[in-house]
């Protein structure tokens, strides 16, 4: 990705240069302000900060982790050459998410057949866990993650957002272009698909 004559790489094989930073109070809203000022380092703040929680999201659509590092980059991308308005109607992780949902959702509908990627068929599932055992520091939480795979899609996208990044249900129907009803009953059928993947795989779930 490139932008203002800089390069800035965001590729999944160069972590290293992209360790996750707490960002301001504000949930990088601050930093997306200097970014568009002309300071490089705002959006830098934002990667650094958002990057891997994203591709795990982005990652519960395609089911393909090297697909999903691609999609969080066309994300930054957006915010680096687009430089859309963020109009602070919510939390800017919120309004971020929104955009890598809606830049996933446009590439679904040129590649449809690229929808599920079997788990067991990847050849990138060492990749996936390795960004998830980075991010995700409970075991417990680290088993749901993998349980979360033979939910439908937008199972494995309400259970995220709701219990691994922390969003509320309203906060998770504005990501989602749902009502907040529609996410409530979402999360209630999730929770029930999940329980039962759960136990069909002998572990005992738990609210």
């Amino acid at each position: 990705m490139s932008f203002d004559g800089k390069t800035v790489l965001i590729n999944g094989r160069s972590n290293h240069a992209f360790e996750r930073r707490d960002l301001p109070m504000d949930n990088g809203a601050s930093s997306y302000r200097r970014f568009l000022s002309g300071d490089d380092e705002g959006l830098l703040e934002i990667i650094c900060g958002y990057r891997t929680g994203l591709i795990l999201y982005l990652n519960s659509f395609v089911q393909n982790i090297h697909t999903a590092e691609e999609l969080t980059e066309d994300t930054f991308s957006e915010l680096a050459i687009k430089c859309p308005k963020f109009g602070e109607k919510s939390s800017f992780k919120t309004w971020l998410y929104a955009i890598g949902r809606n830049v996933t959702s446009k590439y679904l509908r040129k590649h449809p057949s690229s929808v599920i990627v079997p788990l067991e068929s990847q050849e990138c599932i060492a990749d996936e866990e390795n960004i998830e055992s980075n991010y995700i520091k409970s075991e417990q939480k680290r088993m749901v993650h993998k349980a979360m795979h033979s939910l439908r899609s937008e199972y494995r996208q309400v259970l995220y957002l709701s219990f691994f990044e922390g969003f509320s249900n309203e906060e998770a129907a504005v990501i989602m272009k749902k009502s907040k009803r529609q996410i409530e009953t979402l999360l209630y059928n999730a929770k029930k698909a999940l329980r039962s993947e759960l136990e069909r795989s002998g572990f005992e779930y738990e609210e």
